[in-house]
């Protein structure tokens, strides 16, 4: 039996436009970068178009793929709000390739600048500029040959994302095959007036001294077989005993092969890990390796723990805004893909002051599909906010 047609999509199931009106003048930009015609030559396609129906499917759940966003685009009330006419599907298939990613990280990096702390005190103010490095890998489909992974046999494209913390928002990306180099993807794209904070994957004593050299800060994991020469011990404070701290100590880190790469001492803070062996034993502790010397070894604890908001991020970014499901096959198209996913991300929070989660992200697709009213989702975000712990 063939399979039921899909619905065709409606004009009152997509109602949230007014949001886009905030968006919309930083899209405007994408116009000058690029433009898309049919074969014919008489219809014209322009990038603020095509990013404007992506960042539409994110928010619309009945919009499931190119087709029905070439279907969306031919309701007057999208026309209207979004500009331009109805778009062929060889046009909106031919825009992944033809339009340049790139110009969506400066909208990201605008976006981020709009918003605010979301953690507030002594907590942001010691943490300040703290930005969680991780990467996450998207399935990709076999004839995506570029999306290179184990072997030939597996395909996936791997997002390196820095996240500030502090902020709740992604702050860069960029897209690479599902082996490219985390660190290498680092390096590249450092800044000063950061505090990075990194796992075991990112060790690399000459990345260390290039975040110094740059004007930031690091905090990262070392392996438990780190080489470490041990130049003092620092008292430990009530509160990093609280917090699991075991030792507190200034070294210089590294034998006489891989040291020459570092030019000052680091400090190693050993936390506990909490965890314990089948055997009941306690497994070795954490060793976080860290250039902030005055911090006390409690907010370098706290400041590893806070790794884990990427790893929150990653689980929100695939399963439920969806961007495990891909529209594009070629890279570029999975770049505007992703940046689009990430602005959308930015722009949940500037809209609604908190971080992202299910039931808001619900709430606003209700919204958009014209089953709940304004004054509803603003009572829910009153609400959410009302119950969320104090910093």
């Amino acid at each position: 039996m063939a399979p039921p047609r899909k619905r065709p999509v409606e004009a009152k199931a997509i109602q949230g436009l007014k949001y886009f009106r905030q968006l919309q003048p930083l899209l405007a930009r994408l116009r000058e970068v690029g433009t898309e015609r049919d074969h014919a030559g008489n219809r014209q396609f322009f990038y603020d178009q095509y990013a404007s129906l992506i960042l539409l499917f994110f928010f619309n759940p009945t919009l499931t793929s190119l087709r029905a966003l070439q279907q969306a685009s031919g309701l007057a009330k999208v026309q209207k709000k979004l500009g331009g006419g109805r778009v062929s599907l060889g046009s909106l298939s031919a825009a992944a390739r033809d339009f340049d990613a790139e110009p969506l990280q400066a909208i990201l990096a605008e976006l981020v600048q709009q918003a605010t702390p979301l953690t507030s005190g002594k907590e942001a103010e010691l943490l300040k500029g703290l930005t969680a490095v991780d990467g996450t890998l998207l399935p990709a489909l076999p004839k995506m040959a570029w999306a290179l992974w184990l072997d030939e046999t597996h395909r996936a494209a791997k997002l390196h994302l820095h996240f500030d913390v502090i902020k709740g928002v992604p702050c860069s990306a960029t897209l690479t095959a599902g082996n490219g180099n985390e660190k290498k993807q680092l390096r590249q794209v450092l800044e000063a007036g950061h505090l990075y904070v990194c796992d075991r994957g990112y060790v690399d004593y000459q990345l260390f001294q290039d975040i110094i050299d740059i004007g930031s800060s690091f905090i990262g994991r070392l392996c438990s077989s780190a080489v470490y020469e041990v130049l003092s011990d620092c008292p430990l404070s009530a509160e990093a005993k609280k917090a699991g701290v075991l030792r507190d100590c200034i070294v210089h880190l590294g034998c006489e092969a891989k040291g020459a790469a570092l030019q000052q001492p680091l400090r190693i803070v050993a936390v506990a890990s909490g965890k314990f062996t089948p055997q009941g034993q306690p497994e070795p502790p954490l060793l976080l390796v860290t250039n902030c010397l005055d911090l006390d070894a409690a907010w370098i604890a706290l400041g590893y723990k806070f790794r884990w908001t990427v790893e929150l991020f990653f689980r929100w970014f695939k399963c439920i805004l969806g961007c495990q499901h891909l529209l594009s096959t070629c890279q570029n198209g999975v770049a505007i893909q992703v940046y689009l996913a990430l602005i959308a991300s930015v722009l949940i929070v500037l809209w609604t002051g908190r971080k992202p989660s299910r039931r808001t992200f619900e709430m606003l697709c209700l919204d958009f599909q014209g089953w709940a009213s304004e004054r509803e989702l603003i009572a829910h975000l009153k609400s959410a906010n009302a119950k969320k712990p104090k910093s």
